[in-house]
């Protein structure tokens, strides 16, 4: 019996001890870029101008302020299944902001995920994207924070549940999903196709939501096959399949919002009208590139659709309420009228395996953002005043039948969980 208790003791402390050895090289090992000789060249008016474009291509101001508060200076609740996730000031305040740090530790939490303290951030702070960011960009991103105006306000405990809030249960999730990188051009693709590759796998973290994670919230690679924002209420499309769109139409909706093919919104929304609106012709261009030469997901399998009557009245109800509160705008057709009323025939956000998007549309409206290429967008109101949670189900599973779309129904209950939850 002693002999066991001595073994068991034996294998708890090489555990700890192998914690201990992973939490410290977590902590401790890291690696140091010097800027390019470009980059020390540039005039400080250049480098800070530089920084205040990447901070929008990266929507940093969306993490780091609050609904009506300073700009940078902290406190949003990012919810994450494992809690909540606290956002820091980054102001150039220099007792609760950036203000003491140096470049050297602002390139570190970008690339490596520390903070200038040297412990782990969370991973809701996106540098399993960020590290792929040049050091270069890096510090111009710092050049422009440091001009932010200082606010002091202290930062927030985060708010996640045990064994989550441990720095050694952190340590073991980096062991697993994260590992500092740096971009590296492919030299057989064109200067656009890399500059959207840069931006889409770095500052502009596009995989953070468009992937699909895990029990742990770890992401297989770069992938971009969508995924479920479960502390949005939102589903993520695949970006793999754009290759049958017409490239105008893709920067049309990424500089805009609204496209002959598709309209944004949720999330999206404010991504279009806070950052990407925000890009430059060329580097829209280049993401539209990439995203266009993305190999498309496989084939789902075709749905077979119930051909009982209780099914075949469930759509025909459908078709009705589509007919008294739809067809005015989207057409008997479902081909809408673009850029206003977007097509629903042949529209990927109905026919997605997931039906969160059109029953959250259904029942809270859809609201395009404010653009400068599309100033007044036009809306869909709410529904969800009007429509019970079956109505509501029988619209959607119309709308996911009907014109070639051909994707299962969905019921009452589907509907029932997603009514509470406000649009944003």
């Amino acid at each position: 019996m002693r002999k066991i208790v001595y073994t068991v003791i034996g294998i708890a402390l090489a555990a700890v001890a192998a914690a201990a050895g992973l939490l410290a090289q977590q902590f401790w090992s890291s690696d140091s870029t010097p800027p390019s000789a470009a980059t020390a060249a540039l005039s400080p008016a250049d480098r800070i101008a530089r920084g205040a474009y990447l901070a929008k291509a990266g929507d940093c101001m969306a993490c780091h302020t609050t609904r009506g508060g300073a700009a940078y200076a902290g406190g949003r609740a990012l919810q994450t299944p494992f809690g909540n996730v606290i956002s820091p000031n980054i102001t150039a305040d220099r007792a609760t902001g950036i203000g003491a740090w140096s470049a050297d530790d602002f390139w570190h939490a970008l690339h490596n995920g520390k903070s200038r303290d040297g412990r782990l951030l969370y991973p809701a702070f996106p540098y399993t994207n960020y590290t792929r960011v040049t050091r270069d960009d890096a510090d111009a991103l710092y050049a422009y924070l440091q001009t932010v105006p200082a606010v002091t306000q202290a930062n927030q405990p985060h708010q996640l549940r045990f064994p989550y809030k441990l720095q050694v249960s952190l340590a073991a999730w980096r062991a697993l999903y994260f590992k500092p990188e740096v971009f590296r051009p492919e030299t057989g693709q064109s200067v656009d196709w890399n500059r959207g590759a840069y931006l889409v796998q770095g500052l502009g973290h596009c995989s953070a939501c468009h992937s699909a994670r895990n029990p742990l919230g770890g992401s297989a690679g770069e992938g971009l096959s969508g995924g479920l924002i479960p502390a949005l209420g939102w589903y993520a499309p695949s970006l793999n399949a754009r290759g049958d769109w017409q490239q105008e139409h893709i920067t049309a909706l990424l500089k805009t919002g609204v496209s002959p093919r598709a309209t944004v919104f949720g999330p999206m929304a404010e991504v279009v009208k806070e950052s990407l609106q925000h890009l430059n012709d060329s580097d829209i261009n280049a993401i539209a590139v990439y995203l266009k030469a993305l190999p498309a997901d496989g084939a789902a399998p075709a749905f077979e659709r119930d051909g009982a009557p209780e099914a075949v009245a469930f759509l025909q109800a459908g078709a009705k309420l589509y007919e008294k509160h739809c067809v005015d705008c989207h057409g008997a057709s479902g081909a809408g009228q673009p850029a206003a009323y977007p097509p629903l025939a042949g529209n990927r956000a109905l026919t997605m395996e997931s039906a969160v998007n059109p029953i959250r549309i259904v029942l809270n409206g859809g609201f395009a953002p404010g653009t400068a290429g599309n100033p007044r967008p036009y809306s869909m109101p709410p529904f969800g005043h009007l429509l019970s949670d079956t109505e509501v189900a029988q619209v959607v599973s119309y709308l996911r039948s009907e014109w070639g779309n051909n994707a299962p129904p969905v019921n009452g209950n589907d509907v029932n969980r997603y009514r509470a939850i406000p649009l944003d």
